[in-house]
């Protein structure tokens, strides 16, 4: 499973440059590697959610809706910044669920700060 992450984490960075390369639009260049790099960042910070497995799932399968509508823009040049940034809501969910909750998430605080 690991492996096929890694595959398909360098398939999009070769397949961005791959579009530079023939299209040469540097606007889409840096908003392509700028939103992959939030969405990787984003998958490393949504491991905070696993114990909450509901959620967890949720934001895995955001993730992938990000990533798609990242190729969305790659391909078709259509930014959807709400489909590309909803991963976000999963890790407020779960940082307003341990505020509301109290101490059962504590040790996560420990980790975010």
């Amino acid at each position: 499973m690991k492996a096929l992450l890694i595959l398909a984490i360098l398939l999009t960075f070769g397949l961005i440059f791959l579009r530079y390369w023939r299209n040469r639009n540097s606007k889409q260049l840096l908003v392509s590697l700028g939103s992959f790099i939030f969405l990787i960042s984003l998958g490393i910070m949504g491991n905070i959610t696993r114990p909450i497995i509901p959620l967890f799932l949720a934001h895995i399968v955001l993730i992938v809706f990000a990533w798609l509508g990242l190729l969305y823009y790659m391909f078709r040049g259509r930014y959807v910044w709400w489909l590309i940034f909803s991963p976000v809501i999963t890790i407020v969910l779960f940082i307003a669920l341990s505020l509301i909750e109290g101490s059962r998430y504590e040790d996560v605080w420990g980790s975010l700060f």
